[in-house]
């Protein structure tokens, strides 16, 4: 029997719908929330996802505000606009587009970020606090796979959960979300040797390693739940790290690409963002 086929698009609308129901109940009387997108440079892609980011802010009733710099700014020149940022009140979430210039550093920039306000979860102090159970915020692609899981009432307590990548980004904060749920957690990479082997063995497979078509059907467990992160163009078109033809009549519940995991990233940084205001205004502890 075929894989059920998930809808990333619609689970990503009815998150919006959530978002912009709860802010709606909190308007008389607040502020309205407000999320800081920063892009250095002119790079299509960053500028494409920034203006995406943009129309789902203001879909959803969130005041976005967009800072955009040349790529000849100088890493203490970027520092200081992240300061400003960090001491507005207005000001509930950052989110600094990556890549960065070379010349800048991400690590330094990404630092800089008030923890509190790092919707994006890539703040040293919540890839911490994942490793204990306790971040303040988690990436947002990592909670889209977890929120597929939940809302599909997918087991996760007891079952084997195999990983292929090791990314901050993806592959180590869903490898912790899953161990925190109870999952036996695998992690691999693309140069794992008998990658198979492990795969075989999932339940809940999560691909993330960057590799066109790297899983095929006879790497996957009958039965399996199977997500694809990765987003590859390849003859013109966008494909994922599991060949999906092969791969979806073992399955049973299986992620596309595109329109799987790849919507709910906007999604769920909306959510965050949800989340941090609330925390900011008084109406909840922080996360």
């Amino acid at each position: 029997m075929p894989a059920q086929v998930v809808d990333g698009r619609a689970i990503a609308a009815a998150i919006r719908r959530e978002v912009q129901a709860e802010l709606k109940a909190l308007a008389a009387g607040h502020r309205p929330p407000g999320l800081a997108v920063i892009l250095v440079g002119e790079d299509a892609a960053s500028a494409t996802y920034v203006r995406n980011k943009a129309k789902a802010c203001e879909e959803v009733g969130i005041r976005s505000v967009q800072i955009h710099r040349p790529a000849t700014i100088s890493r203490e020149e970027l520092l200081t606009v992240l300061h400003t940022v960090n001491k507005d009140e207005t000001v509930d979430g950052i989110l600094v587009q990556l890549p960065l210039p070379p010349h800048i550093g991400e690590r330094s920039i990404l630092e800089a970020v008030d923890p509190a306000k790092d919707v994006d979860g890539f703040h040293p102090a919540n890839l911490g606090g994942l490793l204990t159970g306790h971040p303040l915020f988690v990436a947002s692609t990592p909670l889209g796979i977890m929120e597929v899981l939940d809302r599909f009432r997918i087991a996760i307590e007891g079952r084997d959960a195999v990983v292929v990548g090791w990314s901050t980004i993806v592959g180590k904060p869903i490898a912790f979300l899953l161990l925190h749920r109870r999952a036996t957690v695998t992690v691999c990479q693309k140069w794992t040797r008998d990658l198979d082997r492990h795969t075989r063995m999932a339940d809940i497979l999560v691909v993330a390693a960057g590799q066109p078509g790297l899983v095929k059907g006879d790497m996957v467990k009958e039965g399996a739940v199977v997500i694809d992160v990765g987003i590859n163009r390849a003859n013109g078109r966008l494909v994922g790290d599991v060949d999906f033809a092969s791969v979806s009549p073992r399955a049973s519940l299986i992620t596309p690409v595109p329109g799987g995991v790849g919507p709910l990233t906007v999604a769920m940084l909306l959510k965050n963002t949800l989340v941090a205001y609330k925390a900011r205004i008084g109406l909840a502890r922080q996360p």
